[in-house]
């Protein structure tokens, strides 16, 4: 009898399913690399040359189960994920209500008929704007709302979903790589080590523009191979059903943009602008309009009280400020619109639900710094980087400092808590080789923007592709060549930087 039995094909895992193996291969390491722990000062930095070993803390079977919990409500040392997750779900709620009123679609619509014949035109607009606030302001996971935007746009045109988060990921990231006034990354940095952020802004701008243009190339190239033949995509055999999920077909049958339409999408573009207007840290600048304007307004009598005499100034915003403002909007754009109460209730949560999974996937890629911090293992790895270091010439330090904040950023993927944890011991070190304080930030940041686009402890990475629906597999499959790109040029600019 012929056996017609296929061998079946690898499936790569979910989001879930490799986050947990992640966490559980940094549990079984926690038995075997030494724990061990730097002093710190009062304001936390770490101290060079303190490291001390200390009792191993080996996690099992329950603290590997603990860790998403604790990734979602944090612990004594690691900060939690809930205010992430909790603007996750807001956000989902507010385009819940959005996409109700047909405004995107709309929308949508109307720019496919602009662009039509210069889809690929919108690669080289969109993706400088995102690679702009990656440098100037860190732009992270605020661009999570972006990818349900973005979709079907570049669905309706031709494209996927891949180049939507490409867009987005790579632009902000690669911005984030090059930053230059970036106060979570090249700010406090700079402040670990006492310079100014204007110090290396030369050979940063630089960078941006290198790296960005090369981004822009890799994206363009992509888009246009699959634009000719749509089978090139690497999600080609899911396009059908994103097709259905991000109801492209609604794009297609729009006539025309209604009045209530058209003023739902200008509150709709009005509430991303003041998102990051909310976020540039305008004080850092010497800017104080939005500080001093606040002050005036909270101490008015009457109006101040009733306004709440806590509110904060536009640069001092964060994520439980920037999701009171999308809750807010989602109010102003149903009573906008007319929405009945029970309605906006209803669409809201929908609208939520449908982002639940991307909550908890940033809860989940917490848990790997939970188990790590737990372990005791981070300064212990920092400790072999310190020791590895030292003695070096200016080229070889400042490219293998690159390579060393490679496997950092993995283990710690916050730009600011990477730099607060390690620049106070490397920062100095450099100039034991004639490499400049500022040449060892550009390093850093490089090495976190890079690894930020494909990292699944991530929760921009995990987030992006969880809202496109693609497997992290295939992001890693398109993305493994400008990744082995960036890193050459990287490499090259770091060397010509010890130069200058």
């Amino acid at each position: 009898m012929e056996n017609t039995q296929t061998k079946k094909k690898f499936q790569m895992p979910s989001a879930y399913t490799v986050l947990f193996i992640i966490i559980a291969f940094i549990a079984i390491l926690t038995w075997f690399i030494p724990a061990g722990q730097y002093k710190v000062d009062d304001a936390g930095n770490i101290l060079a040359g303190t490291y001390e070993r200390v009792a191993q803390n080996p996690q099992g079977f329950y603290d590997v189960m603990m860790a998403p919990v604790l990734g979602m409500l944090g612990s004594d040392t690691t900060d939690p994920a809930i205010s992430i997750s909790f603007f996750i779900l807001i956000v989902g709620g507010f385009l819940g209500i959005v996409n109700k009123t047909g405004a995107l679609d709309a929308g949508i619509g109307s720019i496919v008929k602009r662009f039509k014949g210069r889809e690929k035109n919108l690669i080289f607009i969109l993706l400088p704007i995102f690679a702009l606030g990656g440098s100037t302001y860190g732009m992270a996971e605020e661009t999570i709302p972006f990818y349900s935007l973005l979709i079907p746009v570049m669905m309706a045109v031709g494209f996927d979903s891949i180049v939507a988060v490409s867009i987005v990921l790579i632009g902000s990231q690669v911005g984030c790589l090059a930053s230059t006034v970036n106060p979570f990354a090249t700010g406090v940095a700079s402040d670990a080590v006492g310079i100014s952020m204007a110090d290396g802004m030369l050979l940063r701008l630089i960078m941006w523009v290198v790296l960005v243009g090369i981004s822009i190339a890799y994206v363009y190239r992509y888009a246009a191979k699959i634009e000719k033949d749509p089978t090139k995509s690497i999600v080609y055999s899911q396009r059908e059903e994103d097709a259905k999920h991000f109801d492209i077909e609604a794009i297609s049958r729009q006539e025309g943009v209604t009045k209530k339409q058209r003023n739902v999408n200008i509150l709709f573009i009005l509430t991303f602008f003041l998102m990051i207007l909310s976020l540039i840290p305008w004080e850092e600048f010497g800017i104080n309009i939005f500080a001093n304007f606040t002050k005036w307004l909270s101490g008015l009598p009457g109006l101040g009280m009733v306004l709440g005499k806590d509110m904060l100034p536009f640069g001092q915003w964060y994520f439980p400020e920037i999701t009171m403002l999308f809750l807010l909007m989602s109010i102003i754009v149903a009573i906008v619109y007319g929405f009945k109460e029970s309605d906006f209730i209803s669409e809201f949560l929908t609208g939520a639900s449908d982002l639940i999974g991307v909550a908890i996937v940033v809860a989940v890629a917490r848990g790997i710094q939970v188990v790590m911090n737990n372990g005791m293992i981070t300064d212990t790895i920092l400790n072999w980087g310190e020791k590895g270091l030292s003695g070096l010439s200016s080229i070889i330090f400042i490219i293998l400092t690159f390579i060393f904040y490679i496997p950092m950023s993995f283990l710690i993927p916050s730009t600011s808590g990477l730099a607060a944890a390690t620049m106070g011991i490397i920062g100095p070190m450099g100039e034991f080789a004639g490499v400049g304080k500022d040449l060892v930030i550009t390093a850093y940041q490089s090495a976190s923007g890079l690894v930020n686009l494909i990292t699944p402890t991530s929760a921009i990475v995990m987030g992006a592709v969880a809202i496109a629906r693609i497997d992290i597999g295939k992001w890693w499959k398109y993305i493994t060549k400008l990744i082995a790109i960036l890193f050459v040029a990287i490499c090259i600019l770091l060397a010509i930087g010890t130069m200058l």
